[in-house]
């Protein structure tokens, strides 16, 4: 069968993820001017709150006075963005949470105060946006009976390090063998299932391909 050309020869995990070269960090100036567009809705001196549901949440590397369970409409978790830097390399890259689009998602939402939130968010993009992945968006998250507006990092398809849908066995070999400068990608995996029952999250999803990979690297 011939490959397709959004499937490269040199590409590794079987051709689904992108090739080496194709790991291009976005500038300072454009990594910046994301980060403005991103907070243009926030009134500064007001509450900023941000929701997480990946690494953000056992790890948030950031200083916050407030931390709910909350949950988001229209989005699931899904592992679908190749991590070239964080949880792999540019030849061997592991994958990391995006929101697609669909469904729903709980995780936490955490409130940083009005005077750390250009230094803290400045901190975050460094972390999170450094290849463009995903496309920050304020949304409703429902903590109880209250709903709180919130910056999110959801799915952005047009990103180089977007996978798309892949099979699952190409899924479970990218989470059991790729590391980067964070750690492995399966320790990302893990850890956010951990973080997400011990807030008495359920992610059913998210709990099938930890017990595959753990399989696959024969830790079940």
């Amino acid at each position: 069968m011939a490959n397709s050309p959004s499937r490269p020869l040199n590409a590794p995990h079987g051709g689904y993820a992108p090739p080496p070269e194709a790991a291009t960090p976005l500038t300072p100036t454009e990594l910046l001017a994301s980060l403005r567009a991103a907070l243009e809705p926030w009134t500064p001196g007001t509450p900023f709150w941000i929701f997480a549901y990946g690494s953000l949440m056992w790890n948030p590397s950031f200083s916050f006075d407030a931390r709910h369970v909350a949950t988001v409409r229209g989005y699931h978790r899904s592992f679908r963005v190749w991590s070239r830097i964080n949880r792999g390399t540019p030849e061997n890259p592991g994958l990391v949470l995006t929101l697609e689009c669909g469904g729903s998602c709980r995780g936490l939402i955490y409130r940083i105060a009005p005077d750390r939130v250009q230094e803290e968010m400045g901190r975050i993009w460094k972390r999170e946006m450094n290849y463009g992945s995903y496309r920050p968006k304020w949304l409703n998250c429902s903590v109880g009976d209250e709903t709180i507006r919130a910056l999110v990092f959801t799915v952005n398809r047009t990103c180089t390090g977007y996978s798309g849908a892949i099979p699952e066995d190409i899924m479970v070999q990218a989470l059991a063998s790729a590391a980067g400068r964070y750690g492995p990608a399966h320790d990302y995996l893990f850890k956010t299932t951990e973080t997400l029952r011990a807030h008495g999250i359920r992610d059913a999803r998210v709990e099938h391909l930890a017990g595959l990979v753990r399989a696959k690297m024969g830790t079940a």
